[in-house]
Formats: C-alpha cells, sequence, structure tokens
C-alpha cells in the first residue's frame, strides 16, 4: 500500500504539470510566470488561490448583457447623432486615436461641453451636493467608494432632499467598496426614498456569481441627464494615508458627453438588475453648452480585452513632444512599459507623477521596482509630496488630454469596471497642463544616482514585491 506521503507528493506533481499546460493558456505571458512560480513553490495553497482569483471569470449571462448593453448604447448613440449633434472636426494625429477609443467603447466623441477640472477635494463633493440640490427629475450615482463619514453623510442628506422633492435617486455601490456603508447606513437611505444597489456582490454561493475580486471602480454621477461629474474622486472624507489628505481630480460636465456617462450607469444599473431604464426624462435633449470635444471609455472584463491599456498604449506611440502620466499606483505590463521607454528613447519629454506617500505599502514595492529602467530611458520620475495623490490624468502633447478612474496597473486594466474622458480642445488641454505643472512643481525629482545607489535589502523587497504583481 503506498504511502500517504508519496500520494501527496505525486499530487502536487499532477497539479505543476497539468497547471503548466494550462495557465499559459489562460493569461499573459508576464502573469503566467507570476502564477506557475506560486504553483511550483506551493501546489496545493496555489491552485486553491488560482481558483478563487487567477481566472478573470464572468458568467455567460452577465457578458450577454455586457453585449446587450452596448448594443443599445450604439443605437442611442446613432439617434443623438441624428437629433443634430455632428462628429467634430478633429486633427489627422487626432483622429484615428479617437476612432480607435470609439472601436474599445463604444462612444463617439461629441462636441459642445463645458468641462470643469475640480481639484480642491471639499469644493468638488460641495459643487456635485449643489447640482443635486437642484435635481428636479433624477439623481444617478456610482462610486467605488462611499463610507458612513462626514462626507458621506452630507452626500446621503443631499440624496435625501432630493427624493423628498420627487426627483428619483439611484444609486450603485460596489459591494466591497463600500461594504461598511451598505450595511451601516444604506438601509436607512433607502426608507427614505433612495435606491440603493450593490454591484458585483462577493459570495462562493451566488448563483452566477462574477470571480469575487472583480470590482467596479468607476465614479460617476448624472443629474437630471444635463449634469454630470466624473474622475477619481470617491463619497468618501479624503484620508486614505494619515497626515496626507487626498489629492483628487474630478471633471464636471455639461453638454452630450453627459448622455455618454449616464448610458455607462444605466448599462451597469442593467447588468446588476436586469431591468432597463429607457424614459424620456433620463435622456433630455442636451444642450451645446460648451467648446470641448470629449468622449467616454468605459472599460473592464465585459468588454473581452484590456481596452482601456490598449488605447493608453496608442496615446504614448503617438506622443511626439511631452508626456505627463499621474497615477497613485503604477505596477504596469511590459508592453505599457515598453510604450513609455520607447517614447522617451525618441526624444519625447516623459514624465511619470506619483505619490510620495502610500496606502499600499507592497504595491509601492512593486512600483518602486520599475524605477530604474524608466530612468535608464530617460523617462522623469517626480515624487508629490504635499498630499496622498490619487488622482488619476495623463496628457499627451497638446492634443488630448485623459481624466478617470483607472491605475496604470493589471486589476485596473484587467479586472476592474473603469471610466476614463478623453478631451481633444485646446483648452481643456491646457488646463490639465496647468494642473499638471502644479503636480510637478510640488514634487521632488528622483535623482537616478541616488536612485541606484539604494540599499541591497531594498531592491531586494522591491523585486520579490515585483513578482506579485499579477496579484496586486
Amino acid at each position: 500500500m503506498m504511502h500517504w506521503s508519496v500520494i501527496y507528493l505525486i499530487s502536487e506533481w499532477v497539479i505543476r504539470l497539468t497547471m503548466l499546460v494550462y495557465v499559459p493558456r489562460q493569461r499573459t505571458a508576464a502573469a503566467a510566470r507570476a502564477w506557475l512560480l506560486l504553483i511550483f513553490l506551493l501546489p496545493w495553497p496555489g491552485i486553491v488561490f488560482y481558483a478563487l482569483v487567477g481566472r478573470i471569470y464572468l458568467p455567460k449571462d452577465r457578458l450577454l448583457r455586457q453585449e446587450r448593453a452596448s448594443k443599445k448604447i450604439r443605437i442611442v448613440q446613432e439617434q443623438m447623432l441624428a437629433r443634430g449633434h455632428p462628429m467634430p472636426s478633429l486633427p489627422p494625429n487626432v483622429s484615428p486615436l479617437a476612432a480607435l477609443a470609439a472601436r474599445l467603447g463604444d462612444f463617439e466623441p461629441l462636441q459642445g461641453n463645458q468641462v470643469e477640472l475640480l481639484t480642491d477635494y471639499a469644493g468638488s463633493i460641495q459643487r456635485l451636493i449643489a447640482d443635486i440640490d437642484a435635481a428636479r427629475r433624477h439623481v444617478h450615482l456610482l462610486t467605488y467608494i462611499y463610507e458612513d463619514d462626514e462626507t458621506g453623510r452630507r452626500v446621503a442628506e443631499a440624496l435625501a432632499r432630493a427624493a423628498a422633492r420627487g426627483a428619483r435617486c439611484r444609486v450603485l455601490l460596489d459591494a466591497v467598496g463600500s461594504k461598511r456603508f451598505l450595511r451601516k447606513l444604506a438601509p436607512e437611505m433607502r426608507r427614505r426614498g433612495i435606491e440603493v444597489t450593490a454591484l458585483l456582490p462577493a459570495g462562493l454561493f451566488r448563483r452566477n456569481a462574477a470571480r469575487f475580486d472583480l470590482r467596479n471602480h468607476r465614479k460617476i454621477a448624472v443629474i437630471d441627464g444635463v449634469a454630470g461629474y466624473s474622475g477619481s474622486q470617491n463619497i468618501c472624507d479624503g484620508k486614505f494615508v494619515k497626515g496626507f489628505p487626498n489629492e483628487e481630480l474630478v471633471a464636471r460636465l455639461a453638454g452630450p458627453v453627459v448622455w455618454q456617462l449616464q448610458a455607462v450607469f444605466l448599462a451597469d444599473y442593467y447588468l446588476e438588475t436586469n431591468q432597463v431604464l429607457d424614459d424620456l426624462e433620463i435622456f433630455p435633449k442636451p444642450a451645446q453648452t460648451g467648446e470641448s470635444i470629449a468622449q467616454a471609455l468605459p472599460s473592464g472584463p465585459g468588454y473581452g480585452r484590456e481596452n482601456a491599456q490598449e488605447l493608453l498604449i496608442a496615446l504614448l506611440y503617438e506622443a511626439r513632444e511631452r508626456v505627463v502620466l499621474t497615477t497613485p499606483y503604477f505596477v504596469p505590463d511590459e508592453p505599457f512599459l515598453e510604450a513609455m521607454r520607447a517614447a522617451a528613447r525618441r526624444g519625447v519629454a516623459v514624465h511619470l507623477v506619483v505619490s510620495e506617500h502610500a496606502n499600499q505599502r507592497l504595491t509601492q514595492l512593486a512600483q518602486r521596482s520599475f524605477y530604474d529602467e524608466l530612468l535608464e530611458a530617460g523617462v522623469e520620475i517626480h515624487l508629490f509630496a504635499p498630499r496622498f495623490l490619487h488622482a488619476k490624468n495623463l496628457t499627451i502633447d497638446r492634443d488630448v488630454a485623459l481624466v478617470g478612474s483607472a491605475n496604470v496597473d493589471i486589476r485596473s486594466f484587467a479586472l476592474n469596471e473603469e471610466i476614463s474622458l478623453l478631451f481633444y480642445d485646446p483648452g481643456t488641454v491646457a488646463e490639465l497642463h496647468r494642473i499638471q505643472d502644479g503636480y510637478l512643481a510640488n514634487s521632488a525629482l528622483l535623482d537616478a544616482g541616488q536612485w541606484r545607489d539604494r540599499p541591497l535589502a531594498t531592491r531586494t523587497a522591491q523585486g520579490v514585491a515585483r513578482l506579485a504583481d499579477s496579484f496586486l
């Protein structure tokens, strides 16, 4: 009779050899290496962990609903264009990028928008509350984190006032990011006439449940179909890092692009509730209120590809003069890293702005492991010091500005539902340049020589953390 220890040893090798065949077919090469390293070192814990979070799994029903939602979005957009919203004329170097974004995320660029870029944390919350207080028909709010704190309660009170006036208030919250709110404050909000829905509820025994770490990380607000908000800011006090308040960037919008934010919200509502909201009051005819050309790009696993990353890489390869990339979490894969290095090597001034302070230690260690190769290629790395820099934005030359919710990491590109806004008008690009120049002025430029002289123990910790990039 075979001893149990021999059986266990054989089972480990069966797992290793089986996963050696299976894993590379399901993941990118870099992700496959990370998973196989874990499985070869710890076969049984590794295969259990892989079963939980190793596959980007969505139920077939949810994928079908995503397909239906995308089809509906294209129909509504055709109707919008038919109602007098002509396609804007874009420069020859920008037009292919806008066309790529439309193919990746369903939405065409639209002209006639008014854009305000809000950098003051308390001020952007107050603007949102003021717009909610002016709502007459509906308020739609989607966020990753909604906390039961001072900021959360102020917004909740504004929603309750709107509901009391007869406005339909619908709030979509990520089930994990807002779990404390859903447990504590959501029941009271529902009693006050506000519809609160948890997105992507996690649970091992939920029928048709997605992978539990697939999250909805979007931040969207739409008021009466005419005013919209999107960016990096959650509905909570900005205290991710003790002693260093959050630095955020939010775009307040008016004009036709608000329809696109509304469509993304309604698609997420449909994916979770299977209810279609298509009342005429949800899509009032938008006035052309400004000069900005804007385009929404939703992204997430339901699209079947890492569409946000694909667009960002295309933007980096299009750059000819200057790139400024701002992100709190920077753990890229090789194609993104190569696009940044290639831009710098062909003479583009490439600036990466990251926060000196961090709320995720392992992620920060992995992030810093990339600095050597960026510095060697000529990328300038700026460490923002006054606050915790949570804003996510990008400018390419004087042509394109991007503001969104996505970080530069595998989680944001492959696992999270995200939203990005692209702007192609000189005024908005110049305004984002001004904001980014403020980041640079308040940052310390990383010295390549000093960085290379960091202790061996630090280098080792960063290198080991980088091996976990597929899990972060």
